[in-house]
């Protein structure tokens, strides 16, 4: 299978270099979308072999991924593995994600931190069990980590579906999509690297805005 990783990326020279160096070292594609970064993120993921999109201005993560995913269709690739570029993700997961990838090659293979979430800040591990107690019952399908960044979607699967969301409700809408679209989602477990890093989530604004997607959901869903 021909795979793309794609990592939208704002502000993170401190990280993107060794990441797409550690997976530049597997054998694998990198396509880094630097979604306004004021630093050197850009020529540093291009000096270590990454392909570079850039958005000027600022435009959001959905935005990003969703032009990441056009790029890859066009590219003619067979996937893409989506990954933060924050350095929470460890590259040796990849591994798990190529594999399953080939068991599931039109569907969606999706990260979960839950089976071994005791790193994870109380707040966002509660939070988290919610929302994906929310997108299981809505989607019909068991889904451990609704939130996380870390999946491989099928490009097959990406030109079935028409992706709107601009920001983190990305997450949502490429899983209730799928969903929609009759693919099946499998969870496999990752490790989460968490450091000093500030999430880039705003509690109240992503929140409502997550809301308001699974509404828009529901309500098209029940016309």
């Amino acid at each position: 299978m021909k795979i793309c990783i794609l990592i939208p990326a704002h502000n993170e020279e401190k990280e993107i270099g060794r990441l797409v160096r550690e997976v530049r070292a597997k054998g694998l594609d990198v396509l880094v979308v630097d979604d306004g970064s004021k630093d050197g993120t850009a020529a540093i993921a291009r000096a270590q072999g990454a392909e570079v999109l850039k958005n000027d201005p600022r435009r959001g993560k959905g935005f990003s991924l969703k032009r990441g995913f056009d790029h890859a269709v066009g590219k003619g690739y067979d996937g893409v593995i989506t990954m933060d570029g924050d350095g929470q993700h460890d590259t040796d997961d990849l591994a798990r994600f190529l594999a399953a990838a080939q068991t599931t090659p039109r569907g969606v293979v999706n990260g979960t931190r839950m089976r071994d979430a005791g790193a994870m800040p109380l707040v966002r591990r509660l939070t988290n069990r919610f929302m994906s107690w929310m997108i299981s019952a809505i989607s019909g399908q068991r889904i451990e980590d609704s939130q996380c960044g870390y999946r491989y979607v099928s490009c097959d699967l990406l030109r079935q579906i028409t992706l709107t969301s601009n920001d983190f409700e990305i997450e949502t809408e490429v899983l209730l999509k799928s969903c929609k679209a009759g693919c099946s989602v499998i969870s496999i477990p990752i490790k989460t690297i968490y450091r000093d890093e500030k999430s880039k989530i705003n509690p109240v604004k992503d929140t409502c805005r997550f809301f308001a997607y699974l509404w828009r959901e529901l309500r098209n869903k029940n016309n």
